[in-house]
């Protein structure tokens, strides 16, 4: 037996809300509205009419044609094949980048999600995806004196969220986040073989090559007679399920991954370390190198690692813990589904 209304009942679309708000508004000018970024919820500029939400009462206003922020919900707004904006506001960049895309320029002409953004924001280039009727999402001018600092990155072959910084002092934030560990990280990886134990934690300490190219798993006693050039990493691990490969004894593991540290190719190294390379490591997994016969490997692009979850303080707003979640990529699905199907 229940009482009260459940989170299923008290939830209703963004539209419903505002149209109770203000009843006299006719429906098609109110959803007119909230595509044009001029409708939020507890500070937060929602464009999604059908999006769900319990009573928002009093957070629920209506905005002039000046937003202050752009919520652009799990989907994103996608300027470009590969980076899809999943909000922005006067401090804070979150994109959602595609697998192959650089995060930041490693020269000056590299394209990547922040040369992208900064192109997008300076005019130069047009929305990949107009929305819905061709209106797509409306840049408020004073956007386009925004320019985007690189805070963290992904690997190019990595697909999910992160974030960037609009101003100078936002960037230094973020990045005392990153090194008090405050700023949450969670990834998906697909490793072939099994953990030991169904979650822990990897404490390695990492040495770079001369090249930078790859990590090296050393001793503590050598990390220690190293010192400068070793860091250490912390991730934590979860085994989310196991698809047995066909024909074999061999399975391949879906893990959920937390950074506690952020180093190069941390989970990579680590995973392969313990055992557990990544589906489709070329650097990593000794079975997708040039001598490895290709029977034996699982015939994926790239390395089966999504950047899913960020959870991070505001720079501008205290105690505004805000999270984004990137749901996987078109690659990844079709990935899980091969192995659901005893396929891979």
């Amino acid at each position: 037996m229940t009482t009260g209304d459940s989170t299923e009942t008290s939830s209703r679309p963004l539209l419903e809300w505002l149209l109770a708000k203000y009843p006299e508004t006719p429906k098609k000018r109110a959803k007119q509205w909230i595509m044009a970024g001029r409708v939020s919820v507890n500070g937060v500029i929602i464009r999604q009419p059908n999006q769900s939400l319990p009573d928002p009462k009093d957070a629920l206003e209506l905005l002039d044609r000046r937003a202050t922020a752009l919520d652009c919900g799990t989907e994103g707004w996608q300027i470009h094949p590969r980076v899809a904006i999943l909000y922005l506001d006067a401090a804070l960049a979150v994109v959602n980048k595609g697998p192959g895309l650089l995060s930041v320029p490693a020269e000056p002409d590299d394209l990547s999600a922040l040369s992208i953004l900064a192109d997008f924001l300076a005019g130069k280039l047009r929305a990949y995806d107009r929305g819905v009727d061709g209106r797509g999402y409306s840049l408020p001018p004073a956007y386009r004196r925004l320019e985007p600092l690189p805070v963290h990155r992904l690997d190019q072959y990595t697909s999910g969220v992160f974030c960037m910084a609009m101003n100078p002092a936002a960037r230094q934030h973020l990045i005392d986040q990153l090194k008090v560990h405050s700023m949450k990280r969670e990834y998906v990886a697909y490793v072939e073989g099994r953990p030991s134990k169904p979650q822990g934690t990897w404490r390695n300490w990492l040495k770079l090559s001369d090249d930078q190219l790859r990590q090296f798993v050393i001793s503590e006693v050598e990390a220690k007679a190293a010192k400068d050039e070793t860091m250490e990493a912390i991730t934590h691990y979860e085994v989310l399920t196991e698809f047995p490969l066909a024909g074999s004894r061999a399975v391949v593991s879906k893990l959920r991954l937390r950074l506690e540290t952020g180093r190069k190719h941390q989970i990579r190294a680590q995973a392969a370390y313990a055992g557990l390379p990544l589906v489709g490591d070329r650097t990593y997994h000794p079975k997708y190198h040039g001598d490895a016969p290709k029977a034996a490997r699982i015939d994926f692009p790239r390395q089966a690692l999504h950047a899913e979850v960020l959870s991070l303080d505001h720079p501008d707003k205290p105690d505004a813990r805000m999270t984004w979640t990137a749901a996987l990529p078109k690659d990844l699905r079709q990935l899980e589904a091969s192995l659901r199907a005893g396929r891979a």
